[in-house]
């Protein structure tokens, strides 16, 4: 489903991404993992085509994505094509606040995938009832609750019928008592069988939904093993850190008792 092969890009003098590989399977829920600034947010906009990179290969699916291909003849047709089977949801929403929730939903596939109207209408109103917000279709972000807006944004990357959710950080920009909400409609994405990558430090999320966790720092994948041994045995002392890290923050995570015996 997904192959990215050493892929290295850079902001400047800054290496964001170095020699970045692994695969994802059709189905896989994978957790991105890492300190700020490791390189999980750019690893998933270089996945949608949001960010060129320098060097490597993507491949999602059947569309193959090189340092090239954003300079060639044919750019945007085949960065629209990668969006359309690439859905991404953002931390901060990303509505339109001038349209009303169903036509935030609508709009691209009226436009990009030439659905009708009536067609649009019906799959939108059937997404709002499957992120529990059927009656809230002519409701204007403005007067949702930030888990609210959220779902209609997972809702509004559903409707393109993709093939690949990205999610980056989508709960971190919510109060803590809308956070649940949220979690509960990605994790019943994994279970429908939906390919996820999500970059998140909501740590029994990530124990509870992923199928593999990542751990980045400084631009590699320093790990890669299933959530039960990276939280309870990670591999690398940077990974032991992090894990430390955040239980010292006052936050909590699947084995906070044995990483901190580590």
């Amino acid at each position: 489903m997904i192959k990215v092969e050493n892929l290295s890009k850079a902001f400047g003098p800054v290496q964001v991404l170095q020699k970045v590989t692994f695969r994802v399977k059709p189905g896989e829920t994978i957790v991105l993992l890492g300190p700020s600034g490791s390189g999980k947010s750019t690893l998933l906009r270089c996945l949608n085509g949001l960010e060129s990179f320098d060097s490597g290969k993507i491949r999602v699916a059947d569309l193959e994505l090189e340092p090239a291909s954003f300079h060639q003849k044919g750019r945007d047709a085949l960065l629209r094509s990668l969006r359309v089977r690439v859905g991404m949801v953002f931390q901060s929403f990303n509505l339109f606040p001038h349209l009303d929730v169903l036509s935030n939903i609508t709009l691209a596939p009226i436009r990009v995938l030439g659905e009708s109207s009536q067609r649009a209408e019906e799959k939108a109103l059937a997404l709002l009832e499957r992120v529990n917000l059927r009656g809230k279709e002519r409701a204007y972000p403005e007067s949702l609750s930030g888990g609210e807006q959220q779902r209609v944004a997972i809702a509004r990357a559903l409707a393109m019928n993709p093939e690949v959710m990205l999610f980056d950080e989508p709960t971190s920009a919510l109060d803590p008592e809308l956070v649940g909400e949220v979690l509960s409609v990605i994790s019943d994405l994994a279970e429908e069988g939906y390919t996820l990558l999500i970059v998140t430090h909501q740590m029994h999320f990530a124990r509870r939904t992923a199928n593999r966790v990542l751990f980045l720092d400084s631009g590699r994948i320093l790990e890669e093993a299933v959530p039960a041994e990276f939280f309870s045995r990670p591999a690398t002392q940077r990974a032991r850190d992090f894990l430390k890290d955040l239980i010292n923050a006052g936050g909590s995570h699947p084995d906070s008792s044995e990483i901190a015996r580590a």
